[in-house]
């Protein structure tokens, strides 16, 4: 049996795990980095990135359904699902070896298996005992499989980067995040594909306005959006699978089906009772704001706080980490107020800060203003395929600071890095206004919009859009 103390210890090779582990060695310290899998966690191997490589896949088919329009020529057939996925892995792969590389590089111990507690200093890999002063859990998040008959008939978000042929009809179950994301993946690609939300509205944590454009462009690319369906069993014949509703509705022909129901801690199999440590529901361990659990020298960050499940807040967790235990910043932590975030549907959404609701609560009706606006982009002037762009500013208090931006619609995922810079340093919406915009884009409708209208029109591009801002 081998033994080994270190300064650090960190359960888990994702993005945080990785930027716990980098910021410790490079402060001179001995660390020893503790993963089952790949380097690297959900986001390189099953999340972000290989969802990325899906979704820029999908925009070009939608590109190219569109070039026509604009007289150059293109046809599309069938799509080579095969080519696809290879090249992807062959990419992720690349980072895969990048990063244990680096690891290496680092002197960091890269140690291969499953981690557990055998008291609050010692962690077990096999027969094989690893101590250290401090202890960070980063083991991630994993999808949720519900307890319903049938369950094991669908696949998860891990599943669908496993599929080696394209599916042919798809029933996507969650409207969240991953499954508008995935949905639309697959609908742009070929696949023919129903969307199961069990909530009212798709993205129901988000500004309702997110949803309802969400909902009426996912419905134009023929995808079938089924809301307030709470699915209870699923079963297989000749037919193919069909989903069950608790109201006896029923919907069959299904080749594949994919669950998307949400994410719970990674942690059952940690042992975290011999730390003297104990899970929360949905397998979250528990942090104060400097991400320490209740057990002195352990710490957790990442999507197993149940905090906000983004990479860079994880990779931001385990850099604060690191220099607050080890470098001279003891005060070191996250601000978890005003994180930007995106979701990587088609098109795709951004947010940022409070929702309209969130906000009047907070404030009360009379000292928020909501800003608005809906219009085609020039993307789509020439296209059969319009899709709408919708914006919404939401300001609190006599100055009418900005705590809130969400968008829907094309370029969306790019333009909120800047705005969130802003928002972040409090800016107003006279701020916005003093900003010249850049014309011809869909970004300038943030610095120029007017107080939101409910009867006035959408307009059909963004010329006609600034010609009606600028007659109003």
């Amino acid at each position: 049996m081998k033994q080994r103390h270190y300064d650090l210890i960190v359960i888990g090779g994702g993005s945080g795990g990785l930027a716990a582990a980098e910021t410790a060695a490079r402060l001179g310290k001995s660390v020893a980095l503790i993963e089952a899998g790949e380097i690297g966690g959900t986001c390189v191997n099953n999340g972000c990135v290989p969802k990325k490589i899906m979704w820029y896949a999908a925009n070009l088919a939608h590109a190219v359904d569109d070039a026509g329009s604009f007289g150059i020529e293109s046809w599309r057939g069938r799509t080579d699902w095969g080519k696809l996925v290879r090249e992807r892995e062959r990419y992720i792969d690349n980072i895969n070896d990048y990063w244990t590389a680096y690891v290496d590089g680092l002197a960091i111990d890269h140690i291969q298996g499953h981690g557990s507690f055998v008291n609050a200093s010692t962690v077990a890999v096999g027969d094989d005992h690893y101590s250290a002063n401090h202890i960070v859990i980063a083991t991630g998040g994993q999808p949720v499989v519900p307890p319903v008959p049938g369950a094991g008939l669908g696949i998860t978000s891990d599943g669908f980067f496993e599929l080696q042929q394209q599916p042919r009809r798809v029933a996507v179950i969650g409207g969240g995040y991953i499954g508008v994301e995935l949905a639309g993946v697959l609908r742009a690609l070929g696949t023919a594909v129903t969307l199961f939300a069990m909530e009212d509205a798709l993205l129901e944590r988000f500004d309702p306005m997110i949803g309802e454009v969400l909902t009426v462009e996912m419905q134009k690319q023929d995808i079938d959006v089924k809301t307030g369906f709470l699915v209870v069993a699923l079963d297989r014949d000749d037919r193919g699978i069909t989903v069950h509703s608790i109201d006896g509705a029923s919907v069959d022909g299904f080749d594949t089906v994919i669950w998307a129901v949400g994410r719970r801690g990674n942690t059952s199999a940690l042992n975290l009772e011999a730390a003297g440590l104990e899970a929360m529901p949905g397998g979250i361990i528990g942090v104060d704001a400097y991400e320490n659990t209740a057990v002195p020298g352990i710490y957790a960050i990442g999507d197993v706080t149940g905090k906000a499940s983004l990479t860079p807040v994880a990779i931001a967790a385990g850099r604060k980490l690191g220099k607050r235990l080890f470098g001279s910043d003891s005060r070191a932590k996250v601000d978890y107020h005003n994180i930007p975030s995106v979701v990587f549907s088609h098109p795709p959404v951004a947010t940022l800060g409070l929702s309209e609701a969130e906000a009047r609560l907070r404030y009360g009706d009379r000292d928020v203003t909501v800003y608005e606006s809906r219009f085609k982009p020039m993307r789509y002037a020439l296209s059969a395929h319009a899709a709408t762009t919708a914006m919404k500013l939401v300001c609190a208090g006599h100055r009418e600071q900005v705590v809130g931006i969400h968008l829907v619609g094309d370029g969306a995922d790019e333009m909120l890095q800047g705005f969130a810079v802003a928002v972040k340093m409090g800016a107003t919406k006279a701020d916005f206004d003093s900003t010249i915009a850049i014309h011809p884009t869909s970004a300038e409708e943030l610095v120029t919009m007017k107080v939101a209208e409910p009867d006035r029109p959408i307009a059909d591009n963004l010329d006609e859009a600034t010609v009606w801002r600028e007659a109003s």
